[in-house]
């Protein structure tokens, strides 16, 4: 299971916005969900290009890092900024019961997907139930 996230990135988020400047990287908004044997995690990243996405796994900590860069040039006069450019990250502390070796991850339309497998030991099995023979009873009518 997802253990936990920074909790501090929406305070982060907000000092940037007001103060400027890049106190830390900037947080992606996500959906976190167990959907079977797998853990569905989906970021938003809206403008990125797909070769700036970078996704790592270290000690069950899931990292993920995106750049996106601001409009500029000879002839560009920006008028409103409202989208953060820079570096965003993300990191998600993974549970032990998570297999980190087979994670996936695909971006399509802005939104980074990452599917996290359950480990086998933690999937929910049936236990067998056995009655020794000296538990019967003859049973006559």
């Amino acid at each position: 299971m997802l253990v936990r996230t920074d909790p501090f990135s929406t305070l982060d988020r907000l000092t940037q916005q007001l103060f400027g400047g890049l106190t830390r990287p900037a947080a992606m908004p996500l959906d976190a969900y167990r959907h079977g044997d797998h853990y569905v995690v989906h970021l938003d990243l809206p403008g990125v290009r797909p070769e700036s996405l970078e996704v790592d796994v270290q000690d069950k900590v899931l990292t993920v890092q995106a750049q996106r860069t601001a409009p500029a040039g000879d002839g560009v006069e920006v008028l409103v900024s409202e989208r953060p450019a820079g570096t965003f990250s993300r990191r998600l502390f993974l549970g032990d019961n998570l297999d980190t070796d087979h994670i996936e991850a695909a971006y399509e339309a802005g939104v980074l997907t990452l599917r996290i497998p359950v480990t086998e030991q933690a999937k929910p099995r049936r236990i067998a139930i056995t009655a020794g023979q000296g538990d019967r009873q003859a049973i006559t009518a």
